[in-house]
């Protein structure tokens, strides 16, 4: 299709046969504020107003493997910004997935979400690889003797609740799983039946049973 065809042409809901659905009109009078155009439908002749999609420039904080770096990403105007919202920031510098931890408008005061006209800055981490926090018991229930690790997988690494995993010279069964505050899809913030599966992005701790003492050995 030519440039001159796309122009007039548009695809827009129409009053009289499609009030909810967008549907491909014959443009009739391009000038001025409005547009008239026709229904291919229908026939049915009405004015709409063109698209003016303004866009905004964002300041976006990136928290990424205990250290942070701001960036900028460009956004249309009206579009909303929440908390756990997902997106693939590219920079020079990175190429990553992140995810909206908080939303900072006006006088630094943090909301669950907003247009982006009014936001001024939006705090984010990077979920293709993270870093989860593991808290380890001994074998025979003492918690005065635990301890913590930090294990660093990708962001889809499945956790599971009763599964065995080893990271170098750590081996632990999962006992539980904590979810963090900006994840989405779970219906509870702890999981401890086995079976349970938690995304390693989506995990604030994981707690389990120590496995290294009893680990075989050969000799």
């Amino acid at each position: 299709m030519s440039d001159t065809q796309e122009q007039d042409r548009l695809a827009v809901p129409c009053p009289s046969c499609s009030p909810e659905l967008e549907t491909v009109h014959e443009v009739l009078s391009p000038g001025g504020g409005s547009v008239t155009v026709r229904c291919s439908e229908c026939g049915h002749v009405h004015k709409v107003q063109p698209a003016d999609e303004r866009e905004v420039t964002l300041d976006v904080v990136v928290s990424q493997g205990g250290e942070s770096f701001t960036a900028n990403v460009t956004t249309p105007e009206a579009e909303t910004v929440a908390e756990g919202d997902e997106f693939l920031l590219e920079t020079e510098a990175v190429l990553a997935t992140v995810r909206v931890t908080s939303v900072e408008v006006g006088e630094q005061r943090r909301v669950e979400e907003a247009p982006a006209e009014e936001i001024e800055t939006v705090w984010t981490r990077e979920v293709d690889n993270v870093a989860v926090n593991v808290t380890i018991h001994p074998e025979d229930g003492s918690r005065e003797d635990s301890r913590s690790t930090t294990i660093r997988v990708p962001g889809d690494y499945e956790l599971e609740v009763d599964s065995t995993e080893t990271f170098g010279d750590d081996e632990f069964t999962i006992d539980a799983v904590v979810v963090r505050d900006d994840a989405r899809g779970y219906d509870r913030d702890r999981y401890e039946m086995d079976g349970d599966v938690v995304l390693a992005k989506d995990a604030k701790r994981v707690y389990a049973w120590d496995e290294t003492s009893s680990a075989w050995s050969a000799w």
